[in-house]
């Protein structure tokens, strides 16, 4: 390979690169900065100056490329450039964090710690992801730069996954929907929240990727066209009024539109905003606001909105600083349009993110963003449970559409959508969350569970003696009342567990046990229960009868059973990976396969055909799942190192439960049409059968045996022919 190397081309190339860099940060660099990017660029040129990527590039060019984006994508200053371009040395190669603080100083060090601390904990395989994410967001806490310049280094990975292993491809999609594209938007950067979930779709479903993406650039002229018509009497309304402005008329992201096909489970041609008119304006920041009324008076003078898809996200901004007006009209064509007003200084927040706009441009100090972080370390401080209910609790909080609800007094508060009056009272004080007993609601009173919407003013009932039950986490959906609920549950618990325990004291002292470990061990098998404290805590309930103990043996102090009580042991996890995976890492479905266990799972119940994974559980084996599976993503992200590869066996015949829905104009004789060609036609092994006919409307779902993907499709492409049925699908879970 390195006879076919030009080193002399990739020198120039790597020069050419790092000219771009500095034209990327130009408007934000004095000549001691140049210097300073001169210097780590050199620095980073010699660590890596004998590594090379997958793709058999030089190394080097994956810095330079993280530090472009930092400055061009998400609009970072000179540190975090140095930064991005250091940021595998430590990781990689012998430059030490020593070496670091002596050439560029305490900033750019404290920002290399924390990439590489993350660098650590992203490359353990053998540890849950969503633990490593709870630690990765320690060092969001401490400095914003550091998850910006990684979510820079996770979008180059993205942009390159070509030249890496499917299985990897799949691991670093999943994680990259799962963790990263939900911390994007969290952040503001909305342009590399669409690219990460446009990549991940590509690599994960990439025939439904290339689907929309070729039907979205075959109606790129037409829309192009159509959008120029639309914007005619709006843009001489502009230009009437003076106004200094821009248009942009752009699709919207593939992930999107699948996303929207998905949920609402329609056909391409029925997503009706598959793009929008965006109006930027060259307003002063005194005067924006009401110049977006302006325009929006504009756009509604020349078509008629939807009066339900207004959005006001200027007069009250969204958690991660997004201001913009959205609406929603009727072209002359017959066709909802969104257009969506706001100012150059609304735009560029909107499209890099107000992380790094306000943070570090030294403009202002923006409250929104200090008050996201203050909430994150209030979840790190409290997060005492499993690592996958903080993903979870995290995800909702910080990722989800907000609500903005009112104190008596008046005072406004941001809550996530769904958020319950039990949420609000832990929003205001742990305390006043404890001792919650009911609420008013817009002077109404209200249970716990009740649901908050926005504009909902609401007043805390008290009382002292008030404690939290183990149903209140099914009233709540906020973080920190899970949580405080979660920790008042456990303190509760402990009270009780140490009666328990003075009750086992005394039953081991009259059957003369000794108290030590191996005999609660010995009981906490022989109840097959999971600790001490839940044995001590059963037993104190009255839940476990010691009196009713039978069939134990005391020798010399020590508690023994018979060997039928005790349960199965269960095997370690990584000894059962490692027996399932053997020396092939990668189960062929369908073969004899001996002290294997294997079952397809029934979430997406996968057919031969399909693209499958298989996932190690310590129960039931191996789950076979399908990659575009409902659960896959979680599975993927978190649980990576228990993914298995897996294939389907050439020609086996087997047959597989899988589900078909369709639906259309209602006719007579259709069901037999249908019934006909399932069960004689295709020669398949029907399950059910069921039909609803509404107004003229049917619909339809069957549960059928089939061989394979082909069977499937040959099967589906028969019933679309049938006169009256304008949709078929497979379902998917």
């Amino acid at each position: 390979m390195a006879a076919t190397i030009d080193i002399e081309k990739e020198k120039h190339e790597i020069l050419n690169k790092y000219r771009g860099l500095l034209r990327a940060c130009k408007s934000d660099r004095s000549l001691e900065d140049t210097k300073m990017i001169r210097k780590a660029f050199n620095v980073a040129l010699e660590a890596h100056k004998d590594m090379r990527r997958k793709s058999g590039e030089p190394y080097i060019y994956h810095p330079i490329a993280v530090a472009r984006i930092a400055a061009e994508e998400i609009g970072l200053g000179p540190t975090s450039i140095v930064s991005a371009l250091l940021h595998d040395t430590v990781e990689d190669t012998d430059l030490t964090l020593e070496d670091i603080e002596e050439m560029f100083g305490k900033d750019v060090v404290k920002i290399i710690d924390g990439l590489t601390k993350i660098e650590d904990i992203f490359d353990q395989t053998s540890s849950l992801q969503a633990e490593n994410f709870r630690k990765m967001l320690l060092t969001l806490s401490d400095d914003v730069r550091v998850i910006l310049i990684k979510m820079a280094d996770r979008l180059h990975n993205m942009r390159t996954l070509e030249s890496m292993r499917r299985d990897k491809q799949l691991k670093i999609a999943s994680e990259t929907l799962f963790l990263y594209a939900p911390l994007a938007h969290r952040l503001g950067l909305y342009a590399i929240k669409s690219e990460l979930e446009d990549l991940s779709l590509k690599f994960k479903e990439t025939k439904v990727y290339t689907e929309i993406e070729q039907k979205l650039r075959k109606g790129d002229e037409v829309r192009k066209r159509f959008i120029s018509r639309f914007m005619l009497p709006i843009k001489r309304s502009l230009e009437k009024a003076g106004f200094e402005f821009q248009i942009k008329g752009r699709p919207k992201s593939v992930y999107s539109i699948w996303n929207k096909m998905q949920n609402k489970d329609i056909a391409f041609e029925e997503v009706y905003d598959v793009f929008a008119v965006r109006i930027v304006i060259g307003s002063e920041e005194e005067s924006e606001k009401a110049d977006c009324w302006k325009v929006y008076s504009m756009v509604t003078d020349s078509y008629q909105p939807n009066p339900d898809r207004l959005r006001d996200w200027i007069s009250t901004p969204r958690a991660n600083g997004y201001e913009s007006l959205h609406t929603t009209v009727m072209s002359p064509t017959g066709k909802w349009v969104e257009v969506q007003i706001r100012s150059k200084r609304m735009d560029e927040i909107a499209e890099k993110g107000f992380a790094a706009h306000w943070k570090y441009k030294g403009e202002q100090q923006d409250h929104g963003l200090d008050e996201w972080l203050n909430k994150i370390r209030e979840m790190l401080e409290d997060g005492d449970g499993s690592a996958l209910d903080f993903i979870d609790d995290f995800k909702l909080n910080l990722f989800s559409d907000e609500i903005f609800v009112f104190t008596p007094a008046g005072d406004l508060r941001t809550l996530p959508q769904s958020a319950t009056a039990l949420d609000f009272a832990f929003d205001i004080h742990s305390q006043v969350g404890a001792e919650c007993i009911g609420a008013k609601v817009n002077h109404k009173l209200v249970p716990l569970s009740h649901e908050l919407r926005s504009g909902d003013q609401i007043e805390i009932i008290t009382s002292r003696k008030q404690v939290p039950k183990s149903d209140w986490l099914n009233y709540v959906v906020t973080a920190k009342a899970k949580s405080k609920i979660k920790s008042a549950l456990k303190e509760q618990k402990k009270k009780i567990a140490a009666d328990g325990k003075e009750i086992l004291q005394r039953k081991f002292k009259s059957l003369k046990a000794e108290w030590k470990s191996d005999n609660i061990t010995a009981l906490e098998q022989h109840y097959n229960i999971p600790s001490a404290t839940e044995l001590y805590f059963q037993i104190a309930r009255g839940k476990i009868d010691l009196k009713k103990l039978k069939g134990y043996k005391i020798k010399e102090g020590v508690l023994s059973f018979p060997k039928s009580t005790f349960s199965k042991p269960v095997e370690k996890l990584e000894t059962l990976v490692r027996k399932f995976r053997g020396t092939s890492e990668q189960l062929v479905i369908g073969e004899d396969l001996k002290n294997v266990e294997y079952k397809l799972a029934n979430c997406c119940n996968p057919i031969s055909g399909d693209d499958v994974f298989g996932f190690v559980t310590v129960a039931e084996g191996i789950k076979i799942h399908r990659v575009s599976c409902p659960n896959a993503i979680q599975l993927m992200s978190n649980f990576a190192y228990r993914i298995i590869k897996a294939r389907w066996k050439g020609k086996e015949e087997l047959e597989f439960l899988t589900g078909i829905r369709f639906g259309g104009i209602d006719d007579v004789g259709l069901v037999n049409k249908i019934t006909e060609i399932i069960s004689k036609e295709s020669g398949v092994n029907m399950q059910s059968i069921s039909f609803d006919s509404n107004d003229g409307i049917f619909e339809g779902k069957v549960m059928a045996y089939v061989n394979d993907t082909e069977h499937l499709r040959a099967l589906m492409s028969k019933l679309k022919k049938v006169k009256g049925v304008r949709s078929v699908d497979r379902i998917e879970n």
